[in-house]
């Protein structure tokens, strides 16, 4: 299961983290959030161990949401060593975001 990332557990669970972290931005209210939601979810067990897969709502998590300029959701961010990768906007296929991930693992 994907982890719930929130501005207080930013630093620990993301950027001190030593393995690649996959984020979601997202809200409840969003269409497109929901659609990918479920491939997030999947990515979340099928990498279990090996990388980070986690959500942030953009809605009660302000500051991380700032801190990367997130104006559209879904967004999702590639972090690996405190650092930004890669980042995927809008709804992506499942395909596409497993070749992400393995580019960077």
């Amino acid at each position: 299961m994907a982890l719930a990332i929130t501005d207080a557990t930013f630093e620990s669970e993301v950027l001190k983290s030593d393995k690649l972290v996959v984020l979601d931005f997202w809200a409840e209210w969003c269409g497109p959030c929901r659609q990918i939601s479920p491939i997030i979810e999947e990515l979340a067990t099928e990498y279990e161990g090996k990388v980070v897969i986690g959500k942030v709502d953009v809605d009660g998590n302000t500051e991380v949401t700032s801190k990367f300029s997130i104006r559209n959701i879904p967004t999702v961010l590639f972090i690996k060593n405190g650092e930004l990768v890669e980042k995927l906007v809008g709804a992506q296929s499942k395909a596409k975001f497993v070749e992400t991930i393995e580019k960077h693992i």
